[in-house]
């Protein structure tokens, strides 16, 4: 049981603690972000490096550190994209009275910058993966890259909780390509297939044939897809997913203050 718990409470530690980072460095104010930016490129690239060692190694440290250089990568293009270093080339509310595909087409080069960092890091973690026997770094990646996909196709087409507030006010103009409904035709078919995604990562982390390494790889990823099964369930449920980082944005509410402190004085 121990071998189960252990993985899966640091799955759950990195996720609330990794993304309550993420938001805090996103609300602080715009002259840190060069600092942070270049940081973050600093870790991703050790990252990458680190997940081309541990994945030839097929050992529990060898699980933990490629799901780890996974998530630090994937850190990277949230802070850029939050940051606003890398969104896309349409820095604007969407016209009023677009609709259908046009929509589509506005919302998609308002994020196409990012879309196209995420394959280039797609190519990167299969490169320092590829032939060797610990893919649980990829893996990762692909969970994450999956579920953000299908989180970002839901909020366009309707949701009840659309997050905006985890945007900082240069990207609040994305809140204009989003829709808030009850639900959309999407959502129970995207909660379906992760689910049955998730099925037989657990199946293998409790075989009793289950080995140290595979029942640590399969439940870190399998703990991260439930996480992300579960981040689609706070879109549609009556639940303030902000209070689960609540401690996170006080950068922008302290952020906020400042700038209308520095209006006022002006």
């Amino acid at each position: 049981m121990l071998e189960l718990a252990l993985p899966f409470a640091f799955t759950v530690l990195v996720w609330w603690a990794g993304t309550g980072a993420i938001l805090y460095l996103d609300g602080l104010p715009r002259r840190t972000f060069p600092t942070t930016m270049t940081i973050t490129s600093i870790v991703a690239s050790l990252a990458v490096w680190g997940m081309w060692y541990s994945s030839g190694q097929t050992t529990v440290a060898g699980a933990y550190c490629g799901f780890t250089c996974a998530i630090l990568i994937w850190a990277w293009q949230e802070v850029a994209f939050l940051l606003g270093y890398v969104t896309g080339p349409r820095r604007t509310p969407c016209p009023e009275g677009a609709t259908g595909w046009r929509r589509a087409r506005y919302a998609f080069e308002a994020v196409s910058h990012h879309e196209v960092a995420l394959v280039f890091l797609a190519v990167a973690v299969v490169g320092a993966t590829w032939d060797r026997p610990n893919h649980t770094g990829l893996w990762t990646y692909l969970v994450l890259w999956s579920m953000r996909q299908s989180a970002k196709l839901n909020v366009f087409l309707g949701v009840r909780n659309l997050n905006a507030d985890f945007l900082p006010d240069h990207l609040k103009y994305l809140q204009t390509y989003f829709v808030r409904a009850p639900m959309n035709a999407l959502f129970p078919l995207s909660v379906a297939a992760a689910t049955l995604a998730a099925v037989p990562l657990w199946q293998g982390a409790v075989a009793p044939e289950s080995g140290a390494f595979v029942i640590a790889s399969r439940t870190l990823v399998a703990s991260l897809l439930t996480l992300a099964i579960l981040e689609h369930a706070l879109l549609v449920l009556p639940l303030p997913a902000e209070r689960l980082w609540a401690w996170a944005m006080r950068s922008h509410a302290a952020t906020a203050q400042a700038a209308a402190a520095l209006r006022r004085r002006s």
